[in-house]
């Protein structure tokens, strides 16, 4: 299994406690440090919508121009946009054999799958 986030966001800190309290393994990919392949990205969308996966609560969203926003409208944009800022991509993804079992923290959904 591998988590995928940046170490020292909160979300991701609770998902890998969470992982670790539940004796679930796994390895820890910073994207902020190791950065991402457009290809994994791709890979990403064709499992989950964009949508999921950019962050729009986030500050780094909130940060960005107007017409920046208004560009991302498909998996193409979406995905050059992540590349760029890897903060934007919500937190955590979580993969198991090459397949998204979740994106972002929550207990219940961590419980019903990851156990």
């Amino acid at each position: 299994m591998i988590v995928y986030g940046i170490k020292n966001c909160d979300t991701v800190k609770k998902s890998t406690e969470w992982l670790k309290n539940h004796n679930v393994a796994f390895e820890f990919h910073d994207y902020k440090s190791k950065g991402i392949t457009e290809d994994k990205l791709r890979e990403w969308t064709r499992q989950v919508s964009w949508e999921i996966l950019v962050n729009k609560k986030g500050t780094t969203w909130k940060k960005l121009d107007d017409a920046v926003k208004n560009s991302v409208v498909d998996d193409a944009s979406a995905i050059e946009l992540m590349r760029s800022h890897t903060s934007l991509i919500k937190r955590p993804v979580i993969e198991d054999n090459g397949k998204i079992v979740a994106v972002g923290f929550n207990e219940k959904e961590y419980a019903e799958k990851l156990t």
